[in-house]
């Protein structure tokens, strides 16, 4: 067959990498056909990836999605490359099978069966880089020109250091001009904003970035792992548990199938017997009928014998 089931996307797999963190990948499949399709998700390393769904059955023209998780790594492959590989199993079905029917027979390749089959590979990505904190004095501290270009900003504008001006004087040359009170209003002006200028000290980066002391904030991030710790490991627990519980009602299921069908057989063998037992033997009425006819040629047959 030469038309495609499936169309995947993405066609590879990447996940950004991170030491002792778990990472995610989302698949989508769409089916190409008008038919049912089958499919199924294997991996060459099944403890390191949990694939959820990994079988399924899309309808004709329609999508479904998986979702691919790498458990924490506790160490990094070599140059970021990793040779683990994905394969995708699909196959026609006809209308009703649902994913409780679905089996590994299904994807075995047999002749006039066709099980169209793709490969993915795995890329991983190193994780984004995170703001720079420069430790200053025990301190975290942002970046020097930061801080720098703040000051810049809250300096007023049009203020400078202008000396008083001077006046031409015959005897004596140049001389300082007396201040008026009209010039002084204008002078005060340019002291106010001087101090103002001269109070704006350098702030502590503590007040600046609005955080708490290191050792604080070392104890709230070890706190805060220790809690997601936790709750992965209760979450870790859950999901083994619901999915032994998903395996147990699978297989009850089946079993209440298997016994289902077995009665039903039981019950037509049954059926049958009965049947061939009526088809061999007489009707009781028909026995009813000729006893009473017996009876009542008896009765006439005896007063002629008893007459003679």
């Amino acid at each position: 067959m030469t038309t495609e089931f499936l169309q995947i996307d993405p066609t590879e797999l990447r996940f950004v990498f991170e030491l002792k963190k778990q990472s995610s990948c989302l698949i989508q499949l769409a089916n190409k056909v008008d038919q049912y399709i089958a499919f199924k998700v294997k991996t060459t390393s099944p403890k390191k990836y949990c694939v959820r769904p990994n079988i399924g059955i899309i309808k004709p023209k329609g999508k479904c999605d998986f979702t691919v998780t790498m458990q924490a790594q506790q160490t990094a492959p070599p140059n970021m490359h990793c040779k683990d590989k994905f394969l995708i199993q699909s196959t026609v079905v006809p209308f009703g099978v649902t994913e409780d029917d679905i089996t590994s027979d299904m994807f075995t390749k047999d002749i006039g069966k066709y099980i169209e089959e793709k490969k993915l590979k795995v890329v991983l990505i190193s994780p984004p880089p995170s703001p720079v904190l420069l430790p200053m004095n025990g301190d975290v501290k942002q970046d020097p020109s930061d801080q720098i270009n703040v000051l810049k900003d809250r300096v007023p504008r049009g203020v400078e250091n202008i000396p008083p001006p001077l006046r031409v004087s015959a005897e004596k040359g140049l001389e300082p001009v007396l201040v008026t009170r009209e010039d002084k209003t204008d002078e005060d002006i340019v002291p106010r904003h001087a101090e103002n200028v001269g109070d704006m000290k350098p702030a502590k980066d503590d007040a600046l970035l609005n955080l708490p002391p290191k050792g604080d904030v070392q104890l709230n991030l070890a706190k805060g792992c220790e809690e997601l710790k936790s709750r992965l490991g209760m979450m870790d627990l859950k999901l083994r548990e619901a999915e032994v519980t998903i395996l147990r009602v699978n297989e009850e299921r089946r079993a209440n199938t298997k016994d289902k069908d077995l009665l039903k057989k039981e019950l037509e063998v049954m059926k049958r017997k009965v049947n061939v037992k009526v088809q061999a033997g007489f009707p009781l009425l028909f026995v009813y009928m000729v006893a009473l006819v017996g009876v009542a040629v008896g009765y006439y047959i005896h007063p002629v014998i008893h007459k003679a």
